[in-house]
């Protein structure tokens, strides 16, 4: 059913964890299927140099939510603010049609994360 990456992104997720001091953060649900994702993005300048995951969900959600912040470091913030669930599809070899919308959580908490970056800069 899962892509080879997939798996290995649930079985041995990468950046999982709260980042203690992050420059952004934000926390999005689907109510539809009950997942949730917790970002938190480490800025500097305006480069993503550290990006976490939590996330409570199916293993797409834990494969795209790792996917995601391997996907994040590096960036710049318009780069990240242009990451699109495709992209994250992309990387993980694709998703089942029913599993798509953990991509769209992913997508919807960087521009969660970034919206609160925003609204905290001065």
């Amino acid at each position: 059913m899962y892509s080879d990456i997939v798996q290995d992104h649930f079985d041995n997720p990468r950046n999982v964890g709260a980042l203690d001091q992050a420059d952004a953060e934000a926390e999005v649900s689907n109510p539809a299927c009950g997942d949730i994702m917790r970002l938190y993005l480490r800025i500097d300048g305006d480069r993503i140099v550290e990006a976490k995951f939590q996330t409570q969900g199916c293993p797409a959600a834990i494969a795209a939510g790792s996917m995601t912040t391997e996907l994040l470091i590096g960036r710049t913030l318009e780069e990240a603010g242009g990451l699109k669930r495709d992209e994250v599809n992309d990387a993980l070899g694709g998703l089942p049609p029913q599993k798509v919308h953990s991509s769209v959580l992913t997508e919807d908490a960087i521009q969660a994360a970034l919206a609160a970056y925003r609204k905290r800069q001065p």
